[in-house]
């Protein structure tokens, strides 16, 4: 992995996870855990309204969590209830953190490259539905990633399990002084969770 992302995992790897928060986790270890002692494949779709931030880093994290813990077998997706475009201050945020972010199309919903390691496949980011081809049909745990797209999509078709990470939207914060702080804690508190999840996991 890159230097600069090592120092950002290592610095969020032990922080410090409440009670509460761990059992809203835990439904998502549990399906992890559970595809790992199969031996299958692990599929997640991250989901939030417009996937334009919390999904994308969600995808993004625990892609690196899995790659970081060596959980085998993980594929992360992410998608929405409507298609924008990847909120061009995420990309900017994960490059401060380390991660090398290459837009590999430029259009009004431009796809990203992000990688973690010289040598792995990218995480391909893209604002679309979660019902995307590019997205998973079958066997796959629907993480739905904001109480908006939570209360507004109680039926993931082909979803295994759907499991509520509800995350506050950093949006609230663009356009103040306060957007690349509020940008860089949601990414980093994010990054703890899917870091702690992928943690517990028994190979």
């Amino acid at each position: 992995m890159y230097p600069t992302l090592l120092e950002t995992i290592e610095l969020i790897n032990n922080k410090e996870i409440g009670t509460e928060r761990k059992n809203i986790l835990t439904p998502l270890v549990d399906f992890i855990q559970k595809k790992v002692d199969e031996k299958k494949e692990i599929r997640i779709n991250f989901i939030c309204t417009h996937n334009s931030r919390r999904s994308h880093l969600a995808q993004i994290w625990a892609q690196i969590a899995a790659a970081y813990f060596d959980v085998p077998d993980v594929i992360c997706y992410s998608g929405g209830t409507e298609e924008t475009a990847l909120f061009p201050k995420v990309a900017e945020t994960l490059t401060t953190q380390g991660f090398s972010v290459t837009k590999i199309s430029d259009s009004t919903n431009p796809v990203y490259a992000v990688k973690y390691d010289e040598n792995n496949h990218p995480v391909i980011g893209f604002s679309k539905k979660y019902d995307h081809p590019f997205n998973p049909v079958q066997e796959f745990a629907a993480v739905m990633t904001c109480s908006q797209a939570d209360g507004g999509c109680p039926f993931i078709a082909g979803a295994e399990k759907r499991i509520p990470i509800t995350f506050e939207d950093p949006k609230i914060s663009d356009g103040t002084p306060e957007q690349a702080r509020i940008y860089n804690e949601r990414s980093l508190e994010i990054g703890a969770e899917m870091l702690y999840i992928f943690s517990q996991i028994k190979k």
